[in-house]
């Protein structure tokens, strides 16, 4: 009898398409689609059909870990574990103070839930430093839309006339709902215009019908002179600009002066070429935009954020059909924290450090450096810029643990390492809800009970504060006795103890955990922090939510409970984009004083980064049909490109004497790899690229330790990075590139 069909979502990329299921002996034996979620539809792409790999793998982890002194590690039990580490914090903000612990992670690509957890225990020390992948990549564009109006927006792609992607190539990254069949969507459809602004021939950009082929670090230059065209040539809506707008005049005044005809040169894009597609987006009745990292780990990233953002505020492409829009929020992935890092000054943008900047606040003899950490599903000594860096500065810290279903690189410099539920056998779920006019949320159920050893992060948190000893069981017991009369009674009690206790009010994940997570269905108390996140969703789109058919939170929460492939939980009508606008006037603030001064200094900044010695533009991470970040660490499930190949053009090749399948070097000022060579079309002369998801060690069957491909972080500098946000340039690292043996010699 074939095992039963079973809802959940893949875990690969943002979007964590709907999929369902089946399970024998432990193992994600068939998979498919699922038709019920209302974003994925029944859409997957490929990776999502190969998943097993990520559940069932021998670098799992199934005891605490406690380092010795030799370096090697000890099996701990979790009670020793638990007392350990909980008596090694308070000895670190006992003696330091709480903000010298610092947090990297919060979860991986739909894997969230824990992260919800982990601030209990964190408020609970007194630690106020946090960072994580989104500070590689989105914190400069989060500045930005800061400044704007003061939230996140997305393209509605699917109805758009114009879609416009700009270091970007859905088609293979995804990140939103049913990326190839709305793609396929407009190539097919004469009435609609597809524009790509990227280096590189992506999957993506041979749809288009503009692909404007910038020189590599060059965006900032075609944007400018794309939004230079719409003022110059009066292709604005200025009545959208009158009503919904201020600092208009301003803005117009410096893209005035922008040279169209000589940034065109700058960026190597044909100047008609850049002006049709320009009009295209002056005459188009909606647009959509997205950036990504070609251009938010590239020199002038976060001005090629607001840059990019002027091109559909100027046409008035808000708060309308296939237009651009903000969105309702379940869980914020950016909080409103800001400020400065305690040794290096540099900015804390949307409640996030600067990742590049996370070495040098460790490394030092500063007094207020960090003296311990927690890392939790994440691997930062791999996955942040210069890996050499970050692996001194973790070693030299007093406390280090990492919470993690594998023995990671990251883990490997712990003191403890604490082995977590794999995501499908826990509850999870993700917060990369971004759609409108419905936006939706998908809870997942375990389909797997915990591997022997492991525990979910809900519980790992929940234990490490018990162990604080910061609440005592009576003051919870009331909450407890509320939570089994029902989701009512339970709301009334708790809004009254977190009134009255401020201790209560600073750990409510771990409230709602203890107290309404036991009455919650089997193997689903983690669930319980949804609830809080239900109540307050509840109250800040009221409207919203009562129009996806939930009267209140307590509504809110059983539907997502009940509903195993997801829920919308907002619908909002078009005109809510404009109270959305976090302004007290709801009008989009365009003038931000220090983009204008940026894009002015344009005309005179070099034209490149490279030098003589190192003369190629070197983009890493790229994502290739067969990579997936670090979440697969089993190689075997890459069916071509087993060794992440260097990507390198035609023209480089015959210079620097490559040919297909030979070995060669890559050099940086960070460090050097060999890498198998792969020669393309689709590069630039003079630009080269390296996939993500590589450079992982693993144990092969024969017990041998492989370690396929380049580890990207090796040849990446923590110095290459943006002078607001402080992201990485991964997308532009000067290198020179080395023939080895050719293949077969």
């Amino acid at each position: 009898m074939a095992a039963e069909w079973q809802s959940t979502a893949c875990i690969l990329c943002e979007c964590n398409c709907g999929i369902v299921v089946q399970v024998e002996d432990r193992t994600l034996s068939r998979i498919r689609g699922d038709k019920a979620p209302p974003a994925s539809q029944g859409y997957t792409c490929n990776k999502a059909l190969r998943l097993d790999p990520s559940q069932n793998t021998r670098a799992r982890l199934t005891s605490p870990m406690r380092r010795r002194p030799d370096g090697s590690y000890e099996e701990i039990d979790w009670d020793t574990a638990i007392v350990e580490i909980a008596e090694g914090f308070k000895h670190i903000r006992d003696t330091y103070g709480g903000d010298k612990i610092f947090y990297y992670g919060g979860g991986g690509q739909g894997n969230h839930l824990g992260g919800a957890y982990s601030g209990a225990f964190l408020k609970a020390l007194g630690s106020k430093y946090r960072s994580n992948a989104l500070a590689q990549e989105k914190t400069g564009e989060a500045w930005v839309d800061g400044h704007l109006y003061g939230g996140h927006t997305r393209g509605e792609f699917e109805h758009a006339e114009v879609s416009v992607f700009v270091g970007k190539n859905p088609w293979m990254s995804q990140s939103f709902p049913r990326a190839r069949v709305v793609l396929n969507e407009i190539a097919k459809d004469p009435r609609r215009s597809l524009i790509v602004i990227d280096p590189v021939v992506t999957d993506t950009a041979k749809m288009s019908d503009f692909h404007l082929r910038v020189r590599p670090g060059t965006d900032a230059w075609c944007l400018a002179a794309l939004a230079a065209v719409l003022v110059q040539e009066n292709l604005c809506n200025e009545a959208f600009l009158a009503e919904h707008v201020h600092g208009v005049e301003a803005v117009r005044a410096a893209l005035r002066d922008v040279p169209i005809a000589d940034y065109a040169q700058r960026c190597g894009v044909d100047e008609e070429l850049l002006r049709a597609a320009a009009r295209r987006i002056g005459s188009a009745e909606s647009v959509s935009v997205f950036e990504d990292l070609g251009i938010q780990q590239a020199p002038n990233s976060t001005l090629s954020s607001y840059l990019n953002k002027l091109l559909w505020i100027f046409t008035g492409n808000f708060a309308k059909k296939g237009g651009q829009h903000l969105h309702s929020s379940l869980a914020a992935l950016f909080s409103t924290v800001s400020g400065r890092t305690p040794v290096t000054g540099a900015p804390v943008i949307a409640g996030l450090i600067p990742a590049n900047v996370v070495p040098e606040e460790i490394r030092t003899d500063h007094p207020d450096r960090f003296r311990a950490m927690i890392v939790e599903s994440g691997n930062p000594a791999h996955s942040l810029a210069d890996s050499t860096a970050c692996r001194e500065a973790f070693q030299s810290l007093e406390l280090m643990v990492v919470v993690d279903v594998a023995m990671t690189e990251t883990a490997r410099l712990a003191h403890y390492v604490l082995p977590a539920a794999s995501q499908y056998e826990k509850t999870e779920a993700t917060f990369f809800n971004f759609e409108f006019p419905h936006n939706g949320f998908h809870l997942r159920r375990p389909l797997l009970k915990p591997l022997e050893g492991t525990l979910p992060e809900p519980e790992i948190w929940a234990r490490l504060v018990r162990a604080l000893g910061v609440l005592d069981e009576a003051e919870l017991r009331p909450l407890r006795a509320a939570a089994e009369q029902g989701l009512q009674a339970y709301a009334e009690a708790f809004l009254t103890a977190v009134a009255g206790n401020p201790t209560m009010a600073r750990l409510v994940p771990y409230v709602l955990y203890e107290t309404l997570g036991p009455t919650l269905p089997e193997g689903m108390a983690g669930a319980a922090a949804v609830w809080g996140l239900a109540q307050k969703t509840a109250m800040t789109y009221p409207e919203a939510v009562r129009r996806a058919g939930h009267a209140d939170g307590n509504a809110l929460f059983e539907a997502i409970l009940n509903n195993p492939s997801g829920v919308v939980f907002t619908a909002h009508n078009y005109e809510d984009d404009f109270a959305l606008i976090s302004h007290s006037d709801h009008k989009i603030a365009l003038e931000i004083p220090e983009m204008l001064d940026d894009l002015r200094a344009l005309a005179a900044a070099p034209p490149q980064l490279t030098t003589a010695e190192l003369p190629i533009v070197l983009s890493v991470g790229e994502r290739r049909a067969y990579t997936a970040n670090d979440i697969i660490r089993d190689p075997s499930w890459r069916k071509r490109d087993a060794d992440g190949a260097l990507r390198v053009s035609v023209e480089d090749a015959q210079d620097l004497g490559l040919v297909d399948g030979c070995r060669a070097r890559i050099t940086t000022a960070a460090g050097s790899a060999e890498a198998t060579v792969e020669i393309t079309e689709t590069m630039l002369p003079g630009h080269a690229a390296l996939p993500n998801g590589f450079g992982l060690d693993y144990i092969a069957d024969d017990g041998r330790t492989v370690v396929p491909g380049v580890a990207p972080n090796a040849l990446t500098s923590t110095g290459w990075r943006d002078s607001y946000a402080g992201t990485p340039w991964h997308k532009h690292v000067p290198a020179r590139i080395e023939a080895l043996v050719a293949a077969g010699g």
